[in-house]
């Protein structure tokens, strides 16, 4: 079996992969609630909220597996696992069934909210354990906050 090392001090690598494990999870589960709301989301301004969540799904895919490889490029193993995203989510949920515009813009400006908010946190947790790791924080945060404004504006 191949091995995989990383550069990382072990009290370091702890510091990192608790980031990027938070950060794979709030990834996902955004990628999921985007696309849950995307499909069931009815109401005025119906297509121009529906393509404005294909856009956050689409961001929160591509971003999730930028994270999930760094980890493991660090010798950190991701858990992207349904009942991982499950069981640790801190993304606040959608409710099932068709949902008012109104009612997605809403919790979707909360959602990007809260994940902004521990994206800022990893950041600063991130600067002097791994900068590179940091740096994609940064990129995450920069994306999760344009579109939280997107979504603010609508409301």
């Amino acid at each position: 079996m191949a091995t995989i090392t990383g550069p990382l001090q072990p009290g370091d690598k702890k510091i990192v992969g608790e980031a990027l494990q938070g950060a794979l999870i709030d990834l996902l589960d955004l990628s999921l609630l985007a696309k849950q709301a995307h499909w069931n989301v009815i109401g005025r301004n119906f297509r121009q909220i529906h393509l404005h969540l294909d856009e956050i799904v689409g961001f929160a895919r591509a971003h999730a597996d930028t994270v999930a490889e760094r980890a493991v490029s660090l010798d950190i193993t991701p858990d992207g696992r349904a009942s991982a995203i499950a069981a640790t989510t801190k993304v606040p949920q959608l409710d099932s069934g068709y949902l008012d515009v109104d009612k997605v813009v809403a919790a979707m400006t909360d959602i990007l909210e809260s994940i902004g908010r521990r994206m800022r946190e990893r950041v600063d947790a991130t600067a002097e354990a791994d900068p590179v790791t940091q740096d994609i924080f940064i990129a995450v945060t920069q994306d999760v906050e344009k579109h939280h404004w997107m979504m603010q504006a609508q409301r």
